[in-house]
């Protein structure tokens, strides 16, 4: 076995294994700490579980990452690095205090934005976009580094690239948030975008080992997070979990020069459907801001309509998996095409669910 493929095989195995442990410890220890779930707020008659446990996740990551910089790292705690564990651990506060207490959604929004700011600033940024229509446009590119503000420091950073790279790291993290109606879809998805983007460094088009080692790495987190939180769940990772590695997938996608098309197509599920719950607030007079509390996501559409939550993990991955993998091996035009493609199957399987909730509501 080649030496890299050997290194990037003991990191993620070291991953997996010590996310493994920490869930063990944490079924023994959470519940002397008072950290278990609120299983009466959503009327379930189980016993109360670990929660949110989606914090191992973020301890496990820290630990490699101050591994990795410390001995693998090119260029250790760069400024990159630390804005990536600065604004990591932000998250991680106020989503572990969320999950424990509810805060205000202001507050949430305002964190959130303050994280993709902090990673922007210190470098982790987008200079230009692949224009999938460059064939019948005047540009191949879309030049996002414009407008740039004098500020040496932070190296002169752009309007466009800031807005961009915020708005794009909102998506990815709530889109996974959003998707956590069904124990399991969160991590299946994590280990599919991490898998892809570990691949997509480690090919021609990439050729970057470190961002493949961190990728591999995360996908071991979330394959041991899977372990416990699936359903029948044994432990829940909550908005801690999911919306850490919603944030990491974004910002991997930016390490990897920009892939975003790649990114989309393996979140395209959670981001399409977050896409057609909003649109169709819209349409109905409601605030978009508001939580589900109507179940107006795909996963619990499909419960409605009979699917279990097992068939709804398999569609989730089968989707992920297609689309994604398939985006390592095609053009710009075509993985433009791919997400047309990818929208209309959502927009197919929101009918159909959407119909399905109709009939089982009428005498």
């Amino acid at each position: 076995m080649d030496s890299s493929v050997q290194l990037i095989f003991w990191h993620a195995s070291a991953t997996f294994t010590g996310t493994v442990i920490l869930h063990l410890l944490a079924l023994k220890l959470f519940p002397k700490w008072g950290l278990l779930d609120f299983p009466e707020r959503y009327g379930l008659t189980r016993a109360r579980i670990p929660y949110p446990t989606g914090i191992l996740a973020v301890i496990a990551f820290l630990a490699f990452f101050a591994t990795f910089e410390s001995t693998l790292a090119l260029k250790p705690w760069s400024k990159q690095a630390c804005g990536l564990i600065a604004g990591t651990v932000l998250l991680t506060i106020i989503t572990f205090l969320d999950d424990r207490r509810p805060l205000p959604s202001s507050l949430r929004l305002f964190t959130q934005i303050v994280v993709a700011l902090a990673i922007f600033l210190t470098g982790t940024r987008i200079y230009t976009l692949t224009n999938p229509l460059a064939s019948i446009m005047a540009t191949d590119v879309i030049p996002l580094h414009t407008f740039t503000l004098p500020i040496a420091v932070l190296d002169n950073p752009s309007l466009f690239g800031m807005l961009f790279t915020v708005l794009w790291l909102g998506l990815t993290m709530n889109a996974l948030n959003w998707f956590d109606g069904i124990r399991g879809q969160v991590s299946v998805l994590s280990v599919l975008g991490f898998v892809t983007i570990g691949l997509l460094s480690l090919s021609d088009r990439v050729g970057d080992f470190s961002l493949g080692l961190i990728s591999f790495a995360l996908a071991g987190i979330a394959l041991a997070c899977l372990i416990f939180d699936r359903p029948g769940p044994l432990a829940l990772i909550g908005d801690t979990g999911a919306m850490f590695f919603g944030l990491l997938l974004g910002v991997l996608t930016i390490f990897t020069g920009g892939k975003v098309a790649t990114g989309f197509l393996v979140l395209g599920v959670p981001l399409i459907d977050s896409f057609l719950v909003i649109v169709r607030r819209i349409l109905k007079g409601k605030s978009i801001f508001a939580g589900d509390v109507q179940n107006e996501h795909l996963h619990h559409r499909l419960l409605k309509q009979g699917w279990n939550e097992w068939q709804i993990i398999t569609l989730t991955a089968f989707l992920g998996t297609s689309f994604g993998i398939t985006a390592l091996f095609l053009s710009t035009l075509e993985k433009f095409l791919a997400a047309l493609a990818l929208f209309l199957i959502m927009l197919l399987l929101s009918i159909y669910s959407g119909r399905a909730k109709k009939s089982l509501s009428s005498p």
